[in-house]
């Protein structure tokens, strides 16, 4: 029972006698006058308490709500504008939206965003599938960046069925707007020799908000010549699409054309617009061949009617143009700056046939170079296959970078746990994000503890992209120090996210990863990233103590996550979201009283990384403050007081736990838990698995440390962690492992093998294995081993689907989740490069 609980239910300071007489007038009567002034006084009194208690209440709890949607007043990470063409013109324009096959558009709040869309013509009954948004079960793939640079050039090669498309674009620099830009699109048969030859459609797209103008000049049969255009941002421009031809050849091919042009109905809807209007027959005629149809999109346009007074401005407008031909064949967009062209002594030559095949091959040959450079596959001796997997790898995170921009939802900290029920979710800010995504398919977004693993890899590649990143996600900080763990900005991807996951609740912490880019920063020597760092310090600050302060648990130098779902009667273990390890098992009754020991170690971390931030920044204030916690988390005496599970031999949870719970059926409910003896008590949890094994994974305990062989032992033991196909999340032994956590929840981190925390682990073997001590040789076979396991594996599922999986099944080594996930499962290339 709380203290403030006993002093309410306590008697008062007098005792028992004192309350009975007031109650009863007390001795001294003097009327009912006086009687009744004194109980008006006191009533008085009591009520303008409760108004002054209620008030102060309110004015609180307003204040917390406003202060979630506040940003923090530290000055900016990045410089003003940093993401406009004035400041970072090879940034301005990219593959902006990954959640689609094929698209590009400015990193602007109100941006031009072009995409592309294909339909195989009579391949089904009916409407032909249409394709654009990457989905999970459309059938696609496997598909993904064969090449990406990060910022001027990409090659993508998509199945869909019958046929091959490969999407290429590349930038050209020049002016004030970003450059010019082509793309390049191929469609051939999926196999050679094939008799019939598919009729195929695309569908190339402009889309504005309002501002920008645009003026089409359409040629005969429905063809446009060109889309002249204008914006502030990006000043004159014309889009030209270029007549088809075969691949290789520069002899256009027959084509049949399609134009439609109608306001802007919203990003999310238009696919769905394309498709409604896809319902009119239209012959394509090549001379010498027999006619076929298909499904195209209304023919005739009067586009003169269709001017400025008519086109919905404010709305935007969707320009689409469909071209429709028989496979193989390429076609070329290109759109040109007008400042790229102003003042020069000669015109510049259209990107486009074979000036445009000369910049692609330079930019791919540029690619290796660079990839080699930095990565030394080759040069560890790893096979051309592997050296293409690690290129599609890294490829395939620079082709998951996103732009977004919209306000989020937020929940504020009530300061009680429970009480943010209470009040609604509030608009935050509208705040831009330049982020990687863990997956185009399924999660088209940013995270924010995957977003420090994907950083690990993209700073190797260019570390002023991580800088740009971690800006950005710094901007994000509300005035607490609060970040959102899951970032759902704009139309687009607020689509597609199921309700109940787009408020995020500012109570709730998510694992500090964006300290691990920040620490191989410390070592760079770049001094473009010590000027970052230096300008990023005071949000870092603010970050890292909001969140040691905000998560302390019950006793000093102890954590606990907040936000772990109520003990439902159908979950098995009740869910800890913020952590990022989900159905992890954690004590089986949630509580206050419990201590997470993978918290703990990222706040160890946290604290050891602004501690030499500050020092070598000089911020001798900062250093002070987190010099003693950092001292205190990082002593092994107060690790084991707190964590070290004796009767397990391990690291471990602490809190109110049993291990006797069990899902059981029982109609007509389904499945429910079922609690039996031993009833729960406040204990080690023991579920061996990831979390036992973080502090040796953050790299916190001595190289002499007693505990470090135990923690090896139970990681190489294949009765608990280790798996040919790299380490479990959960040990084979624990009564959690491969268990549903309600009927309709299947184990997430329960058993699979993860390459985010496998990582990790080779990392921390590699560290023990070049520090002298007793673990030492052990340390680096475990490595070499493990490091053999993950990376051979998943190479084989590349070689045998196409694609980089969310997770890998321990049992059988085949990728499980979705894909692509080319976010943190790209930490296989750090694998193979030996770069932790």
């Amino acid at each position: 029972m709380a203290r403030g609980e006993r002093r309410r239910r306590g008697a008062p300071a007098d005792g028992p006698r004192t309350t009975e007489r007031a109650v009863r007038g007390g001795p001294a009567r003097r009327g009912g006058e006086a009687r009744g002034s004194a109980w008006r006084a006191a009533l008085g009194i009591v009520v303008l308490s409760l108004a002054l208690g209620l008030s102060g209440c309110w004015l609180l709890a307003w204040h917390r709500a406003r202060r979630a949607v506040t940003l923090h007043s530290a000055p900016p990470a990045l410089p003003p504008d940093s993401s406009s063409p004035a400041v970072a013109p090879d940034l301005f324009w990219g593959t902006y939206r990954p959640h689609v096959y094929f698209g590009m558009k400015t990193r602007s709040p109100k941006p031009l965003l072009t995409g592309l869309m294909w339909a195989q013509q009579g391949a089904t009954p009916g409407t032909p599938k249409l394709r654009h948004t990457c989905e999970q079960g459309d059938g696609v793939g496997p598909y993904g960046w064969e090449f990406h640079d990060g910022l001027s050039f990409g090659r993508q090669h998509i199945q869909d069925g019958a046929l091959r498309l490969t999407t290429e674009f590349v930038k050209r620099p020049g002016g004030q707007h970003g450059g010019d830009w082509s793309w390049r699109v191929t469609v051939e048969p999926q196999t050679s020799g094939t008799s019939t030859l598919p009729l195929v459609s695309l569908f190339f797209y402009v889309v504005t908000d309002g501002k920008e103008v645009l003026v089409p000049e359409v040629g005969a049969k429905g063809q446009l010549k060109f889309i002249s255009g204008h914006s502030s941002e990006l000043g004159d421009f014309r889009f030209t699409l270029m007549a088809p031809t075969n691949p290789g050849d520069t002899a256009p091919k027959y084509s049949s054309y399609n134009v439609f042009w109608s306001s802007n109905p919203g990003l999310p809807l238009l696919t769905e617009m394309v498709k409604s209007r896809l319902n009119s027959w239209f012959q394509h005629r090549p001379p010498g061949a027999s006619p076929e149809r298909y499904l195209g999109l209304p023919g005739s346009l009067k586009w003169e009617d269709k001017g400025p007074s008519g086109q919905g401005q404010g709305q935007g407008q969707f320009l689409i143009q469909q071209v429709t031909l028989k496979v193989p064949f390429s076609v070329e967009l290109v759109f040109e700056s007008g400042s790229a062209r102003a003042g020069g002594s000669q015109p510049l030559e259209q990107l486009a046939g074979s000036l445009l095949t000369q910049a692609l091959e330079s930019h791919a040959d540029a690619f290796r170079e660079h990839f080699e450079k930095t990565f030394q596959l080759k040069g560890k001796g790893l096979s051309p296959e592997e050296q293409a997997l690690g290129q599609a790898a890294l490829s395939g995170l620079l082709g998951g970078i996103g732009y977004f921009y919209g306000q989020g939802l937020v929940l504020a900290d009530m300061g009680v746990e429970g009480s943010e029920q209470k009040v609604d979710p509030a608009l935050f800010p509208p705040v831009p994000l330049f982020t990687a995504v863990p997956s185009r398919s399924f999660f088209p977004r940013g995270f924010l503890w995957d977003e420090g693993f994907h950083q690990l890899v993209v700073q190797r590649w260019d570390p002023r992209i991580t800088r740009e990143v971690l800006g950005h996600w710094l901007g994000l900080l509300n005035a607490d120090g609060w970040i959102g763990r899951e970032q759902v900005l704009g139309d687009e991807a607020r689509a597609r996210v199921p309700p109940e996951f787009l408020v995020q609740r500012a109570a709730h912490a998510n694992p500090p990863t964006l300290l691990l880019p920040i620490a191989y920063m410390l070592e760079s020597g770049d001094p473009a990233d010590f000027a970052f760092l230096r300008r990023a310090f005071p949000r870092l600050r603010a970050w890292f103590s909001w969140l040691y302060k905000s998560q302390e648990g019950p006793v000093p130098l102890s954590y606990r996550w907040r936000g772990r779902d109520p003990a439902l009667p159908t979950l098995l273990n009740p869910k800890t979201l913020p952590s990022g390890l989900d159905d992890y098992p954690r004590a089986s009754h949630p509580s206050t009283s419990e201590r997470h020991l993978d918290l703990r170690c990222w706040v160890a971390l946290g604290a050891r990384v602004l501690v030499r931030l500050a020092e070598q920044l000089g911020e001798a204030e900062a250093a002070a403050e987190l010099g003693p916690l950092a001292a205190s988390l990082e002593a092994e005496e107060s690790l084991d007081e707190l964590h070290w599970a004796p009767e397990l031999g391990v690291f471990a949870d602490f809190g109110n736990h049993t291990r006797a719970v069990q899902l059981k059926p029982r109609p007509p409910q389904g499945l429910v838990r079922v609690v039996g003896r031993p009833h729960p008590r406040l204990q080690y949890v023991d579920a061996l698995g990831y979390v036992s094994l973080f502090p040796m994974l953050l790299r916190l305990l001595d190289p002499n440390s007693s505990r470090l062989g135990p923690l090896l032992d139970v990681l190489a033991d294949s009765r608990h962690l280790w798996s040919p196909f790299g380490l479990r999340s959960l040990a084979a032994s624990s009564p959690f492992y491969g268990q549903r956590n309600s009927e309709h929840d299947p184990p997430y981190w329960r058993g699979a093998v993860w390459l985010n925390v496998n990582y990790l682990a080779l990392g921390a073997l590699y560290h023990y294995g070049h520090l002298e001590g007793p673990h030492q040789a052990r340390a680096a076979k475990l490595h070499s081993e493990l490091r053999a396991n993950v990376v051979g594996n998943v190479w084989r599922q590349y070689q045998a689907t196409g694609f980089l999986w969310e997770q890998y099944s321990d049992r059988d080594g085949r990728g499980m989740g979705c894909r692509p996930f080319q976010g943190w499962t790209s930490l296989v290339l750090l694998a193979m490069a030996e770069d932790y």
